[in-house]
This record gives C-alpha cells, structure tokens and sequence, in this order.
C-alpha cells in the first residue's frame, strides 16, 4: 500500500509539472506577490504605473531573546521561516547547513538520529556520555543535553535560526560555538487543520497532519503526528534488510493559557520513535582476512547485523510569559526530557562478528530557566538564571569475534550545572549602543567508568554470563567541579536604517569531563576548554531595499580543546590489537579566523537571488606530546575551508485548473572544500570538495491554502562522505569505513491548509 500510495503521489505531481500551457495558464509579467517579494514601503515614489516597488521582506528573530529585525541584531545569524523551508522541500535540520556559513549539521556515524554539529570550528562528534557538544540545539527554548534524537524533523515550524559564535550571556546552556533554535507555531485564534503529504522515489512517503482549535477565549489546544518512511538507498546483502532506510514516527501535543493580555502558558510535550533499520559503514579497504572486496555500492553493506535498532526521544515542558509592565517581563522555562537507544552496529561491515558493537544510551535531563526582561527607550536588558540536572549512560561491547575477547564500557555521567548570565544594551544616542554581557557558570560532573576486557563473545552485560574477566583497565568514579565568568562586550553603530555596523568581543567556555573509555589513568578527567572570539559585522541594505547583505568577520583564540578518540592496543604482545582504549586529549592552542557572507537580491521584479559564504582558517599553534608540539600534523575536524551556496527563485502568476496561484522556479548549488573527519587526516575517509545541486517547482495558490511542489536534491547524484571509522589494525579484518549524504532523490509534495 506504501508503495502505491508513494508512487501514485510520485507520478501524478510530475504529470503536474509537465502539464502543456494551454492547460496551466501562465501570466509571466505580474510582479511578485508581497508575501513572497516582500511588503511595498508606504512612502516610497511610486513607477510610472502608480505601483509601489516591492522590496525585500523584513524578516524578525528573536536571536537575543527579544523581538528584532534580523538587519538591526549586531550577532551572525540565519534566519530559515517556515515558508522558504516548505518551497525548499526540507525535510530535517542538516539541510540547513547547505546554505549557512562555516556550519556543518550531519547525521553522526552508524546513526540515523544522532547530531554532529560544528559552526566556526566549534564542535563534538562524540556521541558518547562522557562529552558535552559545543553547539547548543534548542527545542522550543529547552536546551537538548545530548545530541541522541537532535537530528530534528522539520514540521509544524515557524522558524529556524542559527547563531553563530559564543552566546553564554542570552542562552541557558554555555552554547561555546553557536545555537540553533527550533521555534515551533503557536496556535491561532481560529481552528486550524493542514495536512501535508510528501511521496518520491526509494518508495518515499511522509504524512503530517497539524490541528488546533480555542476551546475558549482563553484557552487553545494542539498537535501534531507526523510519519516520515522511505525505503533503503541500498540493502543489507547479508540479511536482506533495506539499508539507510527510515521509520520514524513523532506527535507533538500542547494546550496553550492566555487568561488575560499578560500572561501566556504554554504546556506542551513532543515524542520521536525512530525504528529505522541499523546503518552499517561502506568499507573504504579490502579486509585483511578474508580479502572481501570493496562494494560498487556505498550504500550497500554486508554487515552481519542480527538485532533491531531503536531510539525513542519526547519531554514535556511548561513555558510561561508575564508581562509585568510595559517594561518588564518574565520568563520561565521547565523542562524533562529523555531518550534511550539500542543498536547493533557493525563496525567491520562483514558478516562475521570480527568487530561488532552493541550499545545502549539511556539519557534523561531537567531543566529551569528564569529569565528578567527589561526595555526602555534606551536600555534593553535581559537577566537569567539556568540549572540542568542530568545523566548520561552508555553501555558497550566491542566484540572482536575473531580473537574470541570482547571488551565492554561502561560510563554513568552526571551532570549538575547551574549560571546567572546577562547583557544590557545601552543607546548612546540614537545611532550607536553598546551592550555589556557576563556569565558566571559552575558545572559539575560525576563519571563512574567501568571497563573490562572477556574471554567470550559478549559481555554479561549484555547477556552472556559465561564469560570470563580477563582484565580490568579502568573502575573509578570521577568527580570535578568547573567554575568560570564569561564576558562580552559589543558596539553597534546604525548610521541609518539600512546600516548597521558593530564590533564585538565575547568568551565562551564548556566545562570539563571524564572520558568513559579511558583506563583508570582518565581518572583525573580532562579540562575545561575556553574560546575568544572577535568579530565585526555590516549588514546593509541598498538600491530602496532590494538588495541586501550581511558580512561578518571573525577572529578566536580556542585553548584547551577537548578532542576525544580511540585506538585498538595489543595487551598480549603478539602483535595483534585485542582491545582499544579512549585517547580524549586537551589540545593545547589554537586560533580561527574567517568570513562570512549572507547576500539576497530583488532582480527584476519576478526573480530573486540569495548568496551566502564562508571562509575559515583553523589552525592548532601547540599540540603536545611527551614535550613535543605536533600541532603541525593536527587538522580541524568537520571544518571546511570553504563553503557557499547560491540560489534562484523566479516567481511568476500561474492558474492551475482555474485557481489563481503562483510558481516558484527555485535551483541552488551548495559547495564545500575538502573536509576532515578526525584530528588526524585519512585519506581514505576525509571528503575531498563536492558541490550538490537541488531543484524544486512549486506551486501555492492565491490564498495560500494549497501547495503542491516538485522537489529534487543532489541532482547529479553525488557521493559524499559525512562521517567515517578508524581502525585499519583492531580486530582480524581491519576497519576505515565511510558513512554518506542522500544520493538523489526526488519528492513530491501536496500541502492543504483549512
């Protein structure tokens, strides 16, 4: 039924696509819609026709807890609103980093639901419970603590916004890199119902239907269910299974209070299951035993994968909003969250069990934030307090069948942190402001890190009581406690409302931490690290406000720089790796540098064009080792040198079947240099430059209430590397496997708003 359904939505759209002229009636030369071009100026000239050139739209962030124009906020942010994001055919949050300066957003190794996320160098790959990530995700102003489940759908949203750099004085959790901020809608004050439906190749097919309605003039209810299902972009060759294929269910549900025009509750909750077969990495060298040679296919596998796969992530939260006076207002927001994973993975990629790794992940946070808002005509404040109680757990095997030993990990990470954080904005006059922010931070962390190495195959953790110790490398409880002030201080000159230049200078600091697969010699745990970052922006606006820009650059200084890792080692002298051991070091100093720059144009009065890119130069200055500096062998990881992407939109009128409508034309290329999966670079598995090409058509009508698109992504069907293992010697086969990007696919879509 799935696949009929997929195929029937499939083709009938492409026929909508193709339809002749005569059929779907074209008006070339009406200009762009104002909600898609942008509102006209009240008091601009008018053409010779009496009509009010369109300009570009303003578009409103809320990047410093606070209602803005996007143009007026002295911080490097993106800005993605629900509607550019539905013409776009996004489907999840790694999508966004195609078109955003010096970010990477990437589905992590062996996962289908877990995040890697870096912006201007800044970042965590490890998923494991003893590592904090450097890029805060926010899910509605509820800050994620791990990165399992933060691969987020998009739908039901209003906005997404990216900042990048330091924001420990506006954001809960130090955010040391950047945020990203997943802002869902609010409901109306009339019922509403939409249901979107999405159908392509690999037998696609999503289905997401949103409702809400007032129950009273004070009280408004609603939700959302959504599936998203495509089969594999390859198969399991050992065990039939498709593979890369996705099962996810997720429902959001709240119940909004607005008992006068003060105050405003929000009691929401939001559940994931993620039953998407296990991923398996393409094997990049023929194995060492048995000579298998390397698949035609990356997107095929011969893992000898047996067991199921599951992630399950939800919370609920409470978000209030009081507005004291027309001055002050306060904030609060609490939050429990909680997500568990199983999954096999196969670390060798072959169907014997020469290195195989089950693992469970059991995470669970709350939080509390209380945030002090103030604004006059000239002082614009914010004061917060944050407190996180949370606990990290995983519990591994590596099963090196070959040998006959497994070893097993065990780490139990707590986490107690709280901060008071705050800036105030002050304007001199009524063109230059200077803000002054701070951030007091205490983080505690309590590891109880088990590891041991059997004679059989699997641990008793994870069912096989027969086994035999053989050693134990590490059984210690770690506990540290790290305390550090922040500042920041910024400039901000507004000659005009089309100019905006600002200066800036703030400290971002994430705490320290335990590795859970180190020997009992990673009791002593590894340090805070601390970036300084510099930058200078200009956003401007040009030719009556149909070009626009926005260039930012920025220079950091980045000590003590958590890199976590593994290596296989011989415990028995014959030559053979048996076991692997955590090699998390502190690297000593670096410093990162770069630019970015955002661009979107009015050309004509039918087409529009966006630019955005980046630069960036990181570079490690002291690396040492044994009194050694070997930072000139070192490399950032998941940190192009150069990234951009340019796209098109042309708009025009359109009549479909006798509804007034419009089309939109839209193509974009998006490029990234050569990038580096670890500290260390491989080859074999660091991605060399790609470019990827999408392309949708898509139809809305005058009223807004239909759309229905064509989606194309990754159109000359590149194969692309996002993630990657090393272990060329561990084991009796040998692994340097490679994870990959979506080939291309194509997606229709039908979305109806009642």
């Amino acid at each position: 039924m799935k696949k009929q359904l997929s195929h029937i939505l499939l083709s009938s759209i492409s026929t909508l696509a193709l339809i002749p002229l005569g059929v779907l009636v074209l008006t070339v030369a009406t200009p762009l819609p104002a909600s898609a071009a942008g509102k006209p100026a009240a008091d601009k000239a008018k053409t010779t026709a009496d009509k009010a050139k369109p300009v570009l739209e303003e578009i409103i962030v809320t990047a410093r807890r606070r209602t803005e124009s996007l143009q007026s906020v002295p911080v490097a942010v993106t800005a993605f609103s629900a509607e550019s994001l539905d013409k776009a055919g996004a489907t999840d949050i790694t999508y966004l980093a195609q078109s955003t300066p010096n970010t990477t957003l990437k589905v992590s190794r062996g996962t289908n639901s877990t995040l890697t996320a870096f912006i201007r160098g800044v970042g965590q790959q490890d998923p494991v419970a003893g590592f904090q990530a450097g890029v805060g995700i926010y899910l509605d102003g509820v800050y994620l603590n791990r990165p399992q489940g933060a691969v987020l759908q998009i739908y039901d949203i209003k906005r997404i916004e990216i900042l990048r750099g330091p924001q420990g004085t506006l954001y809960g959790r130090n955010t040391i890199g950047g945020a990203i901020k997943y802002v869902t809608k609010r409901f109306g004050d009339e019922p509403q119902l939409r249901l979107k439906i999405a159908g392509g190749d690999y037998n696609h097919l999503d289905g997401v239907v949103t409702a809400s309605t007032p129950v009273s003039d004070k009280v408004s209810v609603g939700g959302s269910l959504a599936y998203f299902s495509r089969d594999g972009f390859g198969v399991n060759l050992f065990n039939g299974r498709q593979h890369y294929n996705k099962d996810i269910f997720g429902a959001r549900i709240g119940v909004e209070f607005t008992p006068n025009e003060n105050f405003f509750l929000r009691i929401s909750g939001d559940y994931t299951r993620d039953m998407s077969n296990p991923k398996a990495g393409h094997r990049l060298t023929v194995s060492r035993k048995t000579h298998a040679p390397i698949l035609s296919n990356v997107f095929n596998t011969r893992a000898g994968i047996t067991g199921k796969q599951l992630v399950t992530s939800g919370g609920i939260s409470a978000a209030a909003e009081w507005n004291v006076t027309e001055s002050v207002t306060l904030k609060s927001t609490t939050a429990y969250r909680k997500n568990n994973t199983v999954s096999p993975i196969d670390f060798d990629s072959l169907p014997a069990n020469d290195f195989d790794v089950p693992v469970v992940y059991r995470n669970h946070q709350f939080s509390q934030e209380i945030q002090f808002l103030y604004e006059s005509k000239r002082i614009h404040s914010i004061f917060g307090f944050y407190y996180l109680n949370a606990n990290a757990f995983d519990n591994f095997d590596v099963i090196l069948g070959g040998l006959g030993v497994t070893s097993t990990t065990l780490g139990d990470v707590h986490t107690n942190t709280w901060a008071f954080y705050g800036e105030t904005s002050y304007d001199l006059t009524n063109t230059v402001s200077v803000t002054l922010g701070g951030r007091y931070t205490s983080d505690k962390r309590t590891a109880k890190v088990v590891k041991q190495l059997f004679l059989g195959i699997g641990s008793p953790d994870f069912g096989n009581n027969s086994a035999i110790l053989l050693r134990e490398s590490a059984n210690f409880t770690g506990i540290r406690t790290d305390t550090k002030f922040t500042p920041k201080i910024s400039i901000q000159w507004q000659p005009s409302d089309d100019t905006n230049l600002y200066a800036s200078y703030s400290q971002g600091f994430k705490g320290g931490g335990f590795d859970p697969r180190g020997s009992n010699l990673a009791k002593q745990g590894f340090k805070p690290e601390i970036v300084d970052s510099y930058e200078i922006g200009l956003k401007s606006k040009f030719n009556d406000e149909r070009i626009s820009t926005h260039i930012a650059g920025f220079y950091s200084n980045y000590k003590d720089i958590q890199i976590p890792g593994s290596v296989g080692i011989d415990t028995t002298g014959d030559g053979v790796q048996n076991d692997f051991v955590g090699t998390t070091t502190n690297a000593g100093k670096a410093t990162i540098w770069g630019i970015e720059f955002e661009g979107v144009a009015l050309i004509g009065e039918n087409l529009t064009a966006k630019a955005s890119g980046g630069y960036i130069n990181a570079k490690y200055n002291s690396w040492i080792v044994k009194n050694i500096n070997i930072a000139n062998t070192k490399v950032f990881q998941n940190t192009p040198k150069w990234n951009g992407n340019i796209s098109l939109d042309y708009n025009f009128s359109a009549t479909l079947l006798e509804e007034k409508g419009s089309i939109d034309l839209i193509g974009s290329v998006s490029y990234k240099s050569k990038t580096f999966m670890f500290e260390n670079p491989i080859p074999l598995l660091d991605q060399n430059a790609y470019a990827l090409i999408d392309a949708s058509i898509v139809w809305t009508s005058e009223d807004g209430k239909v759309q229905i698109g064509l989606h194309g992504k990754n159109l000359t069907n590149k194969d692309y590397k996002v993630a990657g293992y090393n272990f060329p010697s561990l084991g009796l086969e040998g692994v340097v496997s490679a994870f990959y990007g979506n080939p291309r696919t194509v997606t229709a879509t039908v979305d109806l708003k009642f």
